[in-house]
């Protein structure tokens, strides 16, 4: 264990603390030694995460954060926004490298995340000075290797931002963009709520936060830097759906009239033919949650529509796990990049079928 880096879970007991668990455990140059929570506190990791039982001794800790990174190397950040920016600044100094799961290093505007966090941030000029990477590999890989604290993309963000990106790339988004995802509940956490008791989400199909979801700045500043026009601009409508895993993100943009299928599905395969998580889908079928549930894996595609006047419109589809590439998946990617590791340790099997 000598050599292994020593990584803490501060806000271990929710789903994304499981996931990270899940993997943390198994790789191979890793040694989890310390799990901080506010609730369940004494408690063996299986006794609250059943699909761990056995599989490690380790128990939910409560102490302050300075104190759960002492002698660590990384600490990821399971917790929720607004509160994870407060645990920054008690640790950023301790020189432990972060990677943070929550939405309040993700944004470099601090208007925007005034306005659709609900807070002023604590530390505005962390955001206009960029301190966190934003940690999206098929965005930023190069400057995820540089980093030391990683701001690890919201769930919607990343399916939809990758759903769009390799129209940005081309120089082909530059309008509005409308889009419509459906999630699981699990994106919901792990404390039952209204809108997640299992006789109400079952059967049902629900809209929250419509035109106002705060994954929409950061979506816009993925697809911003990936390069499309700076007044593109996002309508998205999220949907509360009846599965407890997934994303999946219908979105719909215009091209100009001489956009060919050959042009696009060009740009698709230079976007992401390197891309070891990214599915390309054609022949007929279309991106589904259930190819990449459980997984790391995102599955992309699109469908060209007829001219009609100066334009065409392209609809764009993606899925992923909400819970592994829209959560603790992505962030030990981005970990595997920054420390040097081969980004796919510990995430490159497959999710279940069926």
């Amino acid at each position: 264990m000598a050599n292994k880096v020593k990584a803490v879970l501060i806000g271990g007991t929710g789903y994304g603390g499981s996931e990270i668990l899940r993997r943390l455990l198994f790789h191979p140059h890793v040694e989890v030694v310390r799990i901080t929570s506010v609730d369940n506190v004494g408690k063996k990791v299986g006794d609250v995460h059943f699909n761990l039982a056995g599989l490690t001794e380790l128990t939910f800790q409560e102490m302050p954060a300075a104190q759960a990174v002492a002698g660590a190397d990384v600490a990821f950040l399971a917790m929720p926004h607004k509160t994870t920016a407060k645990v920054v600044l008690d640790i950023i100094n301790s020189g432990v490298r972060i990677v943070d799961l929550s939405g309040d290093f993700r944004l470099r505007d601090a208007a925007a995340y005034a306005k659709y966090y609900g807070v002023e941030h604590p530390a505005p000029q962390m955001l206009t000075d960029g301190a966190f990477t934003y940690g999206m590999p098929e965005l930023n890989r190069e400057a995820i290797r540089k980093a030391r604290y990683i701001a690890s993309p919201g769930c919607f963000a990343t399916t939809i931002a990758l759903g769009l990106m390799p129209l940005a790339r081309a120089g082909l988004l530059s309008g509005p963009v409308h889009t419509v995802a459906a999630t699981g509940s699990s994106g919901s956490g792990a404390n039952p709520q209204i809108t997640t008791h299992h006789p109400l989400r079952a059967s049902n199909l629900r809209t929250y936060k419509p035109l106002e979801h705060q994954h929409i700045p950061e979506i816009l500043q993925s697809l911003r830097i990936a390069g499309a026009h700076p007044e593109t601009s996002l309508e998205f409508v999220p949907v509360s759906a009846p599965l407890p895993r997934g994303i999946f993100a219908t979105s719909f943009a215009e091209v100009p009239a001489s956009t060919t299928q050959e042009q696009l599905t060009a740009a698709w395969k230079s976007a992401y033919g390197n891309e070891p998580f990214i599915r390309v889908i054609s022949g007929g079928r279309q991106p589904e949650v259930i190819g990449v549930a459980g997984s790391n894996y995102v599955e992309v595609g699109f469908t060209l529509g007829p001219v009609t006047g100066a334009t065409r419109r392209v609809v764009c589809f993606s899925a992923l796990d909400n819970l592994v590439k829209g959560g603790a998946g992505q962030s030990i990617q981005s970990f595997n990049i920054m420390m040097g590791f081969d980004e796919r340790l510990t995430l490159a099997e497959p999710g279940l079928w069926p």
